[in-house]
């Protein structure tokens, strides 16, 4: 297999079946070992210099990365030196010009790295399509460009510190090793969350004490992330996969539960990531930021973003809406600022066509929202009931509904394939099909929603220190046990390292 999925322009959009590799993944036999080895070596050195436990942390952190393909150390570790020293010039500049100047550099840089990488292949795909619509014979080269995994999150990462850093919202640090430890936290790196230097770098400039209740904490935490990749989603991906693939002799009830199972596939995938990305940080005593929070409860579609991938709709709120003026200009303008804000959004999952119209979607759908003024539930639904209420029950199907048309796009190889996905589920609503081969994956999501629904005030659901000790071991010891009877160790990349 090789290192990295070469994406060309023709189908960039795919997610591939099965893979398998000697890479630290976390759902690898390799991975507890490692994680071990860094643990050990790690709180051994909790006496030392606090500069011995961020060396550690960097160490593992790039042996991590590099065990993907070593070639490209050199471009996080460029980015990352990059960062640091344009920030300490930004700080220290006075002229207006100079600062500006020097954050256009880091900007350039840092996204040109990033159009190269993920999006040259797209545009030059796009224009050779456009010019033979015209009627010419472009003679444009195929590219094959090697994806570096997680450039999309560590670049993000960094540019958000010059850019706070000239907005004088943070200072830069001087600790170099704290500061490439941050950027490459070997937990978060791949796949997020993406960190704010104000929230995660501070954690690496104080010394860390081993606290027991935060790392049993945070092993629950990875058990729930591992049964959700490895169980749910891994079990859903062949379902997916066949319904997407053969939808054109489904009708729509088949085409309905494929869409719902990649809702819970790619939720299950990116959240059990987040779960154990979290989870791993709690053992070396870092709080990571929260990044999804039962999002498939929302009672509108600004609650679903407010759910789902927090850190980056975060940042994207920060660093591309408000920029763009945010709620505070005319109608018309706030209306353009949703839709770049989204459509941009799409556009960073990967370069095609289908994620550009997924976010354009979704900021369609945030835009009666906004012309109501209808600021997004705060609270989590139902709070001390069992049972939502009949209007808190439609809000969700109908936000929930709106999602999975929206995650057709998402996973559809191209624009044709989603709306003939849809097309076919509107005008053969139901063929009298052998549906009895989806019961166990429905039965599988209704297990997860409901344990899920149980705990949805909670970081996580299996956070149950409020459980009395039989019922909370039993959970534990059958989730474990769910994990090496039905989960497919080792067997496959997350989705996101795609984006």
């Amino acid at each position: 297999m090789p290192r990295f999925r070469r994406l060309s322009s023709a189908q960039p959009g795919r997610f591939p079946p099965v893979e398998t590799g000697p890479r630290v993944l976390f759902n690898s036999i390799q991975f507890p070992l490692f994680l071990a080895i860094v643990f050990v070596l790690y709180w051994s050195a909790r006496r030392a210099p606090l500069q011995a436990q961020n060396t550690i942390v960097l160490a593992a952190s790039y042996v991590f990365y590099g065990w993907w393909d070593w070639r490209f150390l050199g471009l996080i570790a460029g980015s990352s030196l990059l960062d640091f020293f344009l920030g300490l010039q930004v700080h220290k500049q006075r002229a207006p010009t100079k600062r500006k100047a020097l954050l256009a550099m880091s900007l350039l840089v840092n996204l040109g790295g990033l159009a190269i990488f993920k999006y040259l292949g797209f545009f030059v795909a796009s224009t050779a399509e456009l010019l033979t619509s015209l009627g010419l014979q472009p003679n444009l080269p195929t590219l094959h460009i090697i994806l570096p995994v997680g450039i999309s999150f560590y670049t993000f990462q960094t540019l958000s510190y010059t850019i706070d850093i000239y907005r004088r919202k943070i200072e830069p640090t001087r600790d170099i090793v704290g500061f490439l430890a941050f950027v490459s936290f070997f937990p978060q790196l791949v796949a997020g969350p993406i960190e704010r230097a104000a929230a995660l770098l501070p954690q690496f400039l104080v010394r860390r004490q081993f606290d027991v209740t935060k790392a049993k904490d945070g092993l629950r935490q990875i058990l729930w992330g591992l049964f959700k990749k490895v169980v749910i989603a891994d079990n859903l991906s062949g379902q997916v996969r066949a319904i997407f693939d053969g939808y054109a002799s489904l009708d729509g009830v088949a085409l309905t539960i494929g869409a719902l199972f990649f809702a819970l596939q790619i939720y299950c995938d990116f959240s059990g990531y987040s779960d154990i990305a979290i989870g791993t940080a709690r053992l070396f005593g870092f709080n990571l930021t929260r990044n999804f929070a039962f999002p498939y409860f929302s009672r509108d579609i600004g609650e679903f973003w407010r759910r789902w991938h927090i850190s980056l709709s975060s940042w994207f709120r920060d660093y591309v809406y408000i920029p763009l003026g945010g709620s505070r200009l005319s109608t018309a303008s706030r209306i353009r600022n949703i839709v770049i804000t989204f459509t941009v959004s799409g556009f960073w999952h990967g370069a095609n066509w289908t994620f550009i119209v997924w976010g354009l979607l979704n900021g369609l759908y945030y835009i009666p929202l906004m012309l109501a003024n209808k600021r997004p539930p705060d609270t989590v639904v139902a709070v001390g009931r069992l049972l939502p209420s009949l209007n808190e029950l439609i809000a969700m199907m109908i936000t929930f509904a709106l999602t999975l048309i929206a995650w057709v796009f998402f996973r559809a190889e191209s624009l044709t394939h989603a709306i003939q996905y849809l097309w076919r589920g509107v005008s053969h609503p139901w063929l009298g099909l052998d549906l009895s081969g989806y019961g166990p994956g429905l039965i599988a999501c209704a297990i997860l929603l409901a344990l899920e629904w149980f705990q949805r005030d909670k970081q996580h659901a299996l956070e149950l220190s409020q459980v009395s000790v039989l019922p909370r071991w039993f959970t534990y010891i059958s989730v474990a046990l769910a994990i090496f009877v039905f989960g497919h160790l080792g067997a496959t990349e997350f989705i996101y390292f795609q984006f």
